[in-house]
């Protein structure tokens, strides 16, 4: 089965499976686990953060990022394609009682302005705005990456309407091996940032949440609220550091195969896409033959290929470290004798 899903569905090789086993580990939540302080201090000194706090998923990340730079009844702003405004369970309303306030954008890139645009005036009968998130890459648009200058732009309005900035970058990786540009600087202008472990880089869980040592100590009691404090988990963060030293420079790879799946798909008279604008490891496309992206899928998993639906009639394929060039040239084939 070629496992196109998400690249969330890697398993550890021998070499990582060797390193958690051997880890050196503790009680983390006395902060006694030796691996994840190392695992910790290592993010922090990749984004140039002051600390990081490891935790379970980007889920809690990004919500343990809400509950820490907000209060009750406060409003943050998110593009409308946000993962935290989809795919979080609406934990940042049930959990921290914010609202989000979305920005429809077409590529999951809200302009400086349009983000202006939606910013109370202060009325003391609105919301409060505190904190506008982006996604860096962002799932829902296709593995977009935002371009760093508009980042900037954003940056200097939060700052001027003495607002916080929080990044969700799980896939942080991926920009940054795309464009050269390092995890640091695509970092710099935030408050906080979350990277995730557990996807591109391969590592079976976890994800780190960094920012100010104030703020990353405010985070830490609320992930302990949430259930988040883990006991021996150096086993976990072992893998991390792993991921880290050896599977960045893999993410290529994995873009590469992106765009080549990309062109075969574009050479279909049954799918809509625009290769040039897959800029990662996410290819995502419509079905235009009158036939749903479930009965697509269907055809798909017959030939032993497994995509996900992204809608009716959009689909979602997402390379990885465990999907090989062979892999890819066999599902092109594929696309092109059967679509």
């Amino acid at each position: 089965m070629i496992d196109l899903r998400s690249d969330t569905v890697t398993k550890p090789g021998a070499e990582m499976r060797a390193v958690m086993a051997a880890a050196e580990v503790g009680d983390d939540v006395f902060g006694e686990d030796p691996t994840v302080l190392e695992l910790q201090e290592r993010i922090a000194d990749i984004l140039d953060k002051e600390a990081a706090l490891f935790v379970p998923s980007g889920t809690m990340g990004n919500q343990l990022a809400l509950k820490a730079h907000t209060s009750p009844g406060d409003e943050v702003i998110v593009d409308a394609g946000a993962h935290m405004a989809n795919y979080e369970s609406g934990a940042g309303a049930a959990l921290a009682g914010i609202q989000l306030r979305q920005i429809e954008t077409s590529r999951g890139h809200p302009e400086a302005e349009a983000i202006r645009s939606v910013i109370r005036a202060g009325y003391y009968w609105e919301p409060n705005p505190r904190l506008v998130c982006l996604e860096n890459t962002h799932n829902k648009a296709g593995g977009t990456i935002f371009p760093l200058d508009r980042i900037l732009e954003i940056a200097e309005l939060v700052r001027e309407r003495g607002l916080l900035f929080h990044l969700d970058g799980a896939r942080l990786w991926n920009a940054s091996v795309a464009t050269g540009i390092t995890e640091a600087e695509y970092a710099a202008p935030f408050d906080s940032v979350t990277v995730c472990l557990s996807k591109g880089l391969g590592a079976p869980v976890g994800s780190v949440l960094a920012g100010d040592q104030e703020f990353i100590t405010r985070a830490h009691r609320f992930r302990k609220m949430y259930g988040g404090g883990m006991r021996q988990a150096g086993i976990l963060a072992a893998a991390g550091l792993f991921a880290i030293a050896n599977h960045r420079k893999d993410l290529a790879v994995d873009h590469e195969l992106a765009r080549k799946l990309a062109a075969a798909l574009e050479k279909s008279t049954i799918f809509s896409i625009d290769s040039k604008r897959v800029q990662t490891n996410i290819v995502m496309f419509d079905v235009v033959d009158g036939r749903t992206a479930t009965q697509i899928l269907d055809v798909l998993a017959s030939h032993n290929v497994l995509m996900v639906p992204f809608g009716e009639k959009t689909i979602r394929a997402t390379t990885h470290r465990d999907v090989s060039r062979e892999n890819v040239t066999n599902v092109c084939s594929i696309i092109e004798n059967f679509f």
